[in-house]
């Protein structure tokens, strides 16, 4: 007797322990931050657009088809419009790409000659990031930076392998860049690795680039970042701006694809070893339209209703919203893509007055009365992540003429669950946590005519 005493007794201790290590996996105060952003714009400029023919005229695996130096002359450059529309689209947070897959830098770097320094371009004293920085901190939007740390065909890395010593210098190169950018710029809310940072012990700066973060960008959120680091989030395996379903903050293990490749079921995990939630990235404009195309019938840009689409299936999926801003040869974001992001920031405002009834509180029942039937067509339900994500599924059912009828369900909540349906009168509505680890706290349920 005392023998089954003690194992039902060790069993339990072991349960307990398991339940705190899962449990404890906790966002951090970035990461809280970030979330609370939910939407960013990515604003994609580089030097290929300038070829004769456009950028994909440029052989990204041969050095020579790059254009000259001599190329890069925006004659409008206006970080402040970039900014100020991303602003206008709702968007909190914005990442530039300070370097892409040519390898040339919006930023005069000492590391190499392929920069901004030695272009026409305010006769070679252009310093299109310092511009960016300054612009966020006008408009009050946190500043990010993309840098891809494996492919730049001006060293021809990448694309072909290179030989082991070649690979050494392009890595000590590498670091100098990023030390360039992490330490002249100031304090960056998001850092974009874009397929990661080579881990082989050989011949990779991981562990350099590990400490170069923790010692001057310690709070930035890194995207695809080192996994031993804090503050992660990771790709949702396409860039369509559909995150997956379910898609839980936790996993464990973070992505390292570059997108050019679409991987299904990244959902996370809900009781993974890491706090590491998604971002859904997609270009503005259709057909992978990252990078300006003047023949804009191959890429058009996605309406305002398309991009609000894209808001429910990705920050109403539990992941942040990172719009790409395709940027013109003449330095501005589009008139026409322009008019777009203000009319979806005002659908955005629309939805939020369009709201009927809130509540919010600990445990599994939650109720929203109201004073007469109305119609509803939408849900929101957002967890307090700070305490983890509890929730494990729910159903949601409205009062019809005093009959309850189920509207939807669900699994994942996070940090914001939203989900549309037709439109039904009601005078009561009902959210049930139907499975939870842990008391569910919710941070808020609300429903919406829109």
């Amino acid at each position: 007797m005392k023998k089954y005493i003690l194992l039902t007794w060790l069993f339990t201790i072991s349960i307990v322990f398991l339940y705190a290590q899962t449990s404890n996996v906790l966002p951090s105060k970035s990461q809280l931050k970030w979330a609370n952003s939910e939407i960013g714009v990515l604003i994609h400029y580089d030097i290929n657009i300038f070829a004769k023919g456009g950028a994909d005229a440029v052989d990204l695996a041969k050095k020579e088809t790059l254009p000259p130096l001599s190329a890069f002359n925006p004659s409008k450059l206006n970080t402040d419009q970039w900014i100020e529309t991303a602003k206008k689209a709702g968007a909190k947070y914005a990442v530039l790409v300070a370097k892409h897959g040519t390898g040339f830098t919006l930023w005069p770097s000492k590391a190499n000659d392929y920069n901004i320094g030695n272009t026409p371009f305010k006769n070679g004293k252009g310093d299109i990031l310092g511009d960016f920085i300054k612009s966020c901190k006008k408009y009050d939007i946190k500043p990010g930076i993309y840098y891809n740390t494996n492919y730049n065909s001006y060293f021809g890395a990448g694309y072909t392998k290179l030989p082991d010593d070649q690979t050494l210098k392009y890595n000590q190169m590498v670091y100098q860049q990023l030390h360039e950018i992490w330490t002249k710029y100031g304090t960056l809310f998001e850092i974009w690795f874009d397929g990661g940072v080579m881990t082989d012990k050989k011949l990779g700066i991981s562990d350099k680039v590990s400490t170069l973060l923790r010692k001057y960008q310690p709070n930035a959120i890194l995207f695809q970042g080192p996994l031993s680091e804090n503050n992660l989030i990771r790709w949702v395996g396409n860039e369509e701006g559909h995150a997956p379903y379910p898609n839980w903050s936790k996993a464990d293990a973070n992505t390292s694809a570059t997108g050019t490749v679409e991987i299904p079921n990244l959902n996370g995990n809900p009781d993974g070893k890491y706090w590491i939630p998604g971002e859904t990235d997609f270009p503005n404009r259709k057909n992978g339209g990252w990078m300006w195309d003047a023949d804009g019938s191959k890429q058009p840009p996605f309406s305002a209703d398309e991009l609000l689409d894209r808001y429910y299936t990705s920050v109403g999926r539990n992941a942040n919203m990172l719009i790409g801003m395709v940027i013109d040869t003449a330095g501005l974001f589009p008139e026409h893509d322009s008019q777009i992001f203000v009319e979806f920031g005002k659908k955005l405002n629309a939805r939020t007055q369009s709201m009927i009834g809130t509540t919010d509180g600990k445990g599994n029942i939650f109720t929203i009365k109201l004073e007469a039937a109305k119609e509803i067509n939408q849900i929101e339900i957002q967890e307090d992540i700070s305490k983890g994500e509890r929730v494990r599924s729910y159903n949601i059912e409205g009062l019809v003429e005093g009959k309850w009828n189920k509207l939807c369900d669900g699994t994942s909540v996070g940090h914001k669950r939203i989900q549309l349906f037709d439109k039904v009168k009601v005078t009561e509505i009902r959210l049930t946590i139907v499975k939870s680890e842990g008391e569910p706290i919710i941070r808020k349920f609300s429903v919406y005519k829109y």
